[in-house]
């Protein structure tokens, strides 16, 4: 009757020697490291570098635990943030001499000590949110007014290419406000223009102002809109992703939060300044010819004017054409170079449509000047104004004012993806490693003490049945760390608050099973008979009870954001293993313990008594 099949304890002895192997990276902890990468493209990551670094931290007296050169970048390992600090000053003045113009990213991160034969069965410790592990914390808001203007801007530029590939002669393509303007001569080009645009713009919803003007109006459609909105905010999530993977920092969560809001998080990250000049930078690039006529008149009464920095840091104005040639999204690379005269520059490639655009406008406006513009924060500078020498394409130099240093991350910048939009940092915190570790300490003394108090109560009112499900418990909390580990789920304070709860919910199966054991004891069934008809017939309240807290987890999860969707995931998973754990699991040691006794006359789960005459049954075992 209370037997499992040998296939049942199989998926038992799996399922735990699993478990074991994927939440034991957890307990060796991590090492402070600092890690060396290529600041530049030409600059590689080799032995020699490897050397240099060993060389520079023994002139220090910095001694790591671990020196190795990992993939594309050198990590030494410390045993404390003291050392760690001392070694990343060190290494910045040895391999980085010229501090305005660095060849190698000097960095702070944190790795697993676990043994290197768990990472190749892709055995890893959970990600630590920033309360947990310290790091840096971001929040940045995306202009949406901008990433509209940005968006019509470019479909205008494209419309002016297809009405010039269907050899239509307009008078003018500009964006208007929240519109794009086509203005004609007749009406048979402004018919010709409307059914170019019906075809190639399926996004623009086309109208003819009343009075006779012969201008179409092409307005975004509403769906067309929010989808512009929502592609804003993901094309800057991807672009962000790519920065900070030149920067080499493990680890990052990047996501959404709101409609126009990105949470960027970077654990381990104890030095907020290099990545804060990278994703604070929150530049996007636009090409424009420079209005010749407002330039040499001074009259600026018709463009947008916007100031180019020399470099003897003068100021001066520079008039340029509303009408956009490129945007950054057309820039498919960058790299910092040096300009035929051995100025620092950058060298840009551009994609195909980009190249195309680019050789129609070079080609007829020879001699004219073109000026790259850089927004940041929703203010523009000419970064670049050159004289248009000859027709060109798909690549292209930029030249100005620039440092070495400037030009790298300029460069970094393109290489990264333009962004939709422009945002701003509305948020910054900075949490320290020692501040993570008394959280974690904290953490893990309230999910330890907790766990004890369960198991001391269980055992002392269910006896051996306690004991049985202080086992389930366990491996129910094992189970639950692992799985977090093999998903990579980052875990945060709310994350550990919910692993606390989740021991409770699933003691709580525990004791419906038992008390349902004790009920049938008290209705005269045999000890197997009531085993049997406990787990059983608890089943379907255990059920009940746990898709209801399931619902209201997974609505945390679907709706929730920040921490609130950390202690989401983990209730969820808790919720999933504690049904395994406190049936399935507790059911196979209950049937190994009592299972195969043929004569048992009483179990030992506590006091069970009659309310009819009031006897006590025994609790021990026979």
């Amino acid at each position: 009757m209370n037997r499992y099949p040998l296939w049942k304890y199989a998926t038992i002895a799996v399922a735990l020697l699993l478990a074991l192997l994927y939440a034991m990276p957890n307990l060796f902890g991590f090492a402070q490291v600092v890690q060396v990468s290529a600041a530049k493209r030409e600059v590689k990551v080799d032995a020699a570098t490897l050397e240099r670094v060993q060389e520079a931290l023994k002139s220090a007296g910095a001694a790591p635990g671990l020196l190795a050169l990992e993939g594309t970048a050198v990590q030494a390992r410390f045993d404390s943030t003291e050392d760690q600090l001392h070694a990343k000053d060190a290494l910045q003045h040895a391999l980085n001499p010229n501090a305005s113009d660095p060849d190698y990213i000097v960095a702070m991160n944190q790795v697993s000590r676990a043994p290197a034969w768990l990472n190749k069965i892709n055995s890893r410790p959970m990600y630590l949110g920033l309360d947990l592990r310290g790091g840096v914390h971001f929040m940045l808001q995306v202009d949406m007014r901008a990433a509209i203007t940005k968006r019509l801007d470019t479909m205008a530029s494209d419309i002016r290419v297809k009405l010039r590939e269907k050899d239509v002669r307009h008078n003018g393509v500009s964006r208007s406000g929240d519109a794009i303007e086509v203005r004609a001569s007749d009406a048979a080009t402004l018919e010709a223009a409307r059914a170019v645009i019906r075809d190639t713009q399926a996004d623009l919803q086309i109208e003819q102002p009343a009075g006779g003007d012969l201008r179409l109006v092409a307005a975004l459609k509403p769906q067309a809109l929010q989808q512009v909105q929502t592609d804003a905010v993901k094309q800057n999530i991807n672009t962000l992703h790519k920065r900070v993977n030149e920067l080499g920092v493990a680890e990052p969560v990047i996501q959404q939060q709101g409609v126009d809001r990105i949470v960027v998080q970077l654990p381990g990250v104890q030095d907020p300044t290099q990545a804060k000049e990278l994703i604070g930078r929150t530049a996007t690039l636009e090409v424009r010819l420079v209005d010749e006529a407002a330039r040499q008149s001074g009259v600026m009464a018709g463009a947008d004017v916007f100031p180019e920095r020399g470099r003897d840091g003068s100021v001066t104005p520079i008039p340029v054409k509303r009408q956009v040639v490129l945007t950054g999204d057309r820039f498919n690379g960058a790299d910092a170079t040096k300009d035929e005269n051995g100025r620092a520059a950058v060298s840009v490639n551009l994609d195909k449509a980009g190249g195309k655009v680019m050789r129609d406008v070079t080609r007829e406006n020879l001699k004219k000047q073109m000026a790259i513009i850089l927004f940041e924060r929703g203010k523009g500078e000419a970064i670049s104004v050159a004289t248009i020498q000859g027709e060109f394409s798909d690549r292209f130099q930029i030249t100005g004012s620039f440092t070495s240093a400037e030009t790298n991350n300029l460069a970094i910048l393109i290489r990264s993806g333009s962004l939709a939009a422009p945002m701003e940092i509305i948020e910054e915190r900075t949490i320290g490693p020692s501040l993570g570790a008394a959280n974690i300490e904290k953490g893990f003394y309230s999910v330890m003490w907790g766990f004890v108090v369960i198991c001391l109560f269980m055992c002392v009112y269910y006896v051996m049945f306690g004991a049985f499900s202080s086992l389930a418990l366990a491996f129910n909390l094992l189970l639950l760390v692992a799985v977090l580990s093999m998903l990579q789920a980052t875990l945060t304070l709310p994350g550990m608050a919910a692993m606390a709860l989740a021991l409770g919910m699933a003691i709580d199966a525990n004791v419906l099973i038992n008390e349902r054991i004790r009920e049938e004891l008290r209705g005269g069934a045999s000890p197997q008979a009531a085993i049997h008809a406990g787990y059983d017939r608890a089943w379907a309240t255990i059920l009940d009870s746990n898709v209801t807290s399931l619902i209201a987890g997974l609505a945390l999860l679907a709706f929730g954001s920040g921490p609130v969707r950390g202690f989401a995931v983990v209730h969820c998973i808790g919720i999933l293993t504690s049904m395994f754990s406190a049936v399935f699991f507790s059911r196979g040691v209950v049937n190994l313990w009592y299972g195969r006794r043929k004569k048992l006359k009483t179990v030992s789960i506590g006091t069970v008594w009659r309310p009819e005459g009031g006897q006590q049954l025994p609790a021990a075992d026979e």
